[in-house]
């Protein structure tokens, strides 16, 4: 099954793609790398999680929150590329969640992304991931997470 069946087959909605915030671009192309800008998670109601995971949001809300992350990425990076059958490998993430300090379990957070990019690509999913905690991140979203691919 190819990464668009699988994506319908878990109905995930990938038809609303974030708006870049500032002045850069959701996703650049060198080569057959694509880089995807840092995103946030957005709701389904259009309007960003927020919180700090290990005081305000436990590690199961930022898992989810890290899920939608995946989410926004999917969907920037299906309209950059129009289809995510292009993708031939996930090379890198980089997940920063906004945390409190005595927070230790920033990996278990960021596995709400990297999982569902293992559900999309299967083994080509699987990926080098660095998850770091952060003293803040814009508006108070719990998780800000890049990502790069290969593409054929």
């Amino acid at each position: 099954m190819n990464a668009e069946d699988k994506i319908k087959k878990l109905g995930i909605d990938l038809t609303h793609p974030a708006p870049p915030v500032a002045n850069y671009v959701p996703a650049v192309s060198t080569g057959n790398l694509v880089y995807l800008s840092g995103k946030g998670p957005t709701q389904s109601d259009g309007t960003m999680m927020s919180g700090k995971v290990g005081s305000d949001l436990d590690i199961n809300q930022g898992y989810e929150a890290a899920r939608l992350v995946g989410i926004q990425l999917l969907a920037a990076l299906r309209e950059h590329l129009g289809n995510l059958d292009r993708v031939s490998q996930v090379v890198k993430v980089l997940g920063m969640v906004n945390s409190s300090p005595d927070f230790e379990d920033h990996p278990k957070v960021i596995n709400g992304c990297s999982d569902l990019l293992v559900s999309v690509f299967g083994e080509n999913g699987k990926h080098a991931r660095s998850a770091v905690g952060m003293g803040s991140l814009p508006g108070q979203i719990p998780v800000e997470i890049e990502l790069i691919v290969e593409v054929i």
